[in-house]
Order: structure tokens, then C-alpha cells, then sequence
């Protein structure tokens, strides 16, 4: 059963980690693997996504609130464009994303492959596009990225600010759509999973636990999206890169052991 403690653990490392391109479901299993909470995947992994969905409302409120007063203004087709590849995604391959969520059998191999693309987005040539150059071809590729993110430790911001980078996008700019694009995936997830919590199918998720994850997951995302924008005018995602291979590496090597 998650206790209270556990749960706001892994809704900083869920906070954290979603806007950090260093893939939040990746540090989720790990941290539920040492919980011993395997069984709650990618439930609990989508659950605490709500917290982090919280911090992106406050953060991009003005730009939320102008795509709901005018849907069929450039920013709030763009976004549709850049969703749909997550959509067929995910509702195509839901189960088997689930299953691999809890195994994490993959997990090692997509940090290697993360750190891969972070490193190759730093060679692309500088971009100068902001938000309203972004062009429907670039929302569909970025898109597809963060459709590719699906698998569990595949880091979705990650992607998607490496695709927006290969798209010429500012560095800026690139942080910065990429967290917004996140908010239809994200609340999506939410709403497939949302039925479980009354269905009583994942037992060892309370909605106690529920609200202490999202409380710290909301929290930590903010200051993750606003210190990750900041830092990416001006550093490089080579730090991430390192770190994730350093990961992916240490999991591969504990899983061929038997010990992770």
C-alpha cells in the first residue's frame, strides 16, 4: 500500500522530472520498484501527472486561456496539429505501454536512446523561430516526438525540446512549447485513467496518497518548468545526456545481475 511519505517522494520526482528531460515515468518505476509498488504502473504514474498538470495551468494560463476563448486561432490549431500523433499512439498501444510500465524491462535501452537525442539537439545549428513562427510541420514533428515519448523512459520533454531545436526553434522557444504541448497529452492520460479510482482496480493507490502526490508534484513542476526554460537560453542538455546514459547503463547492468 503507498503511504503518504512514498507518495510525496514520487510526486517530487514526478514534478521534477516531467520537465527535466530526463523522463519522468523512467524515475517513477525506479522509485516505485524500490517501493515495491510495481503493480500500480502506469495508474499511478498518470495519477500524479495531475500535479504536474496544475503547475503547467498556472505557468501558461494566459496562453490557456486565449487558445480557449479563440480555438481556431494559429496557437490552438498548432497545438491540435502537434497532439495527434500522441492520440492515435496512445489509444492504439495503451495496454501494451501499461504492461512494459510495470515490468520495465526497456527502461535502461530508452535512457541510452534519450541521452542519444539529446546529444545530436546540441549539434543542430541555432534556430531563431519563437511561438508564433512555429508552423503546422513543426507541431506535427515535435509532436511525433512526444508520441515516440510513450514508452517509459523515453523522456518526452526531452524530445520534444530536441525536436524543437532540429525545427530551428530558440532555445527558448523550444522549452517552452514543449511544456505547453504537454497539456492535452497530459490531461488525456489523466482522463483514460481517471475511471480506476472508482472502479477500486489498482488497491494499493489511496486517494489520501493521491492528494500528497499531487501537492508535491504541482509544487515541483512549477519551479522544474520555470528554472528549465531559464536554463536552456543559455546551457547545454549535454548535462542531461551524460546523466541519463550513466542511468541507462547502471539499470542494463542490474537487470542482467537479477538485482533491479
Amino acid at each position: 500500500m503507498l503511504s503518504n511519505i512514498q507518495a510525496f517522494i514520487l510526486g517530487i520526482i514526478q514534478g521534477l522530472t516531467e520537465f527535466l528531460p530526463i523522463s519522468s515515468t523512467g524515475h517513477l518505476y525506479i522509485g516505485r520498484h524500490l517501493f515495491g509498488l510495481d503493480e500500480a504502473g502506469l495508474f499511478l504514474d498518470t495519477m500524479l501527472h495531475v500535479g504536474t498538470l496544475l503547475a503547467i495551468i498556472v505557468v501558461y494560463k494566459s496562453e490557456l486561456w486565449k487558445m480557449i476563448c479563440n480555438p481556431f486561432s494559429k496557437l490552438s490549431l498548432v497545438m491540435i496539429v502537434g497532439t495527434i500523433p500522441a492520440v492515435v499512439i496512445g489509444l492504439l498501444f495503451k495496454d501494451y505501454f501499461d504492461e512494459i510500465s510495470k515490468t520495465g524491462s526497456t527502461i535502461g535501452w530508452e535512457f541510452l536512446v534519450t541521452g542519444f537525442v539529446l546529444w545530436f539537439a546540441e549539434k543542430a545549428k541555432k534556430g531563431e523561430k519563437n511561438l508564433e513562427d512555429i508552423r503546422y510541420s513543426d507541431a506535427f514533428i515535435i509532436g511525433s516526438f512526444q508520441a515516440a515519448a510513450i514508452f517509459p523512459a523515453l523522456s518526452r520533454s526531452g524530445l520534444t525540446i530536441a525536436a524543437g531545436l532540429f525545427r530551428k526553434l530558440d532555445r527558448e522557444t523550444a522549452a517552452y512549447f514543449s511544456f505547453l504541448l504537454s497539456t492535452p497529452a497530459i490531461l488525456g492520460g489523466i482522463v483514460l485513467q481517471g475511471k480506476d479510482i472508482f472502479s477500486g482496480q489498482v488497491e494499493s493507490v489511496t486517494l489520501t496518497g493521491l492528494l500528497f502526490g499531487t501537492v508535491a508534484s504541482a509544487i515541483f513542476g512549477y519551479l522544474a518548468i520555470v528554472g528549465m526554460v531559464n536554463f536552456l537560453k543559455k546551457r547545454s542538455l549535454k548535462i542531461f545526456a551524460y546523466y541519463v546514459w550513466i542511468l541507462g547503463i547502471s539499470i542494463i547492468l542490474l537487470q542482467t545481475l537479477g538485482i533491479f
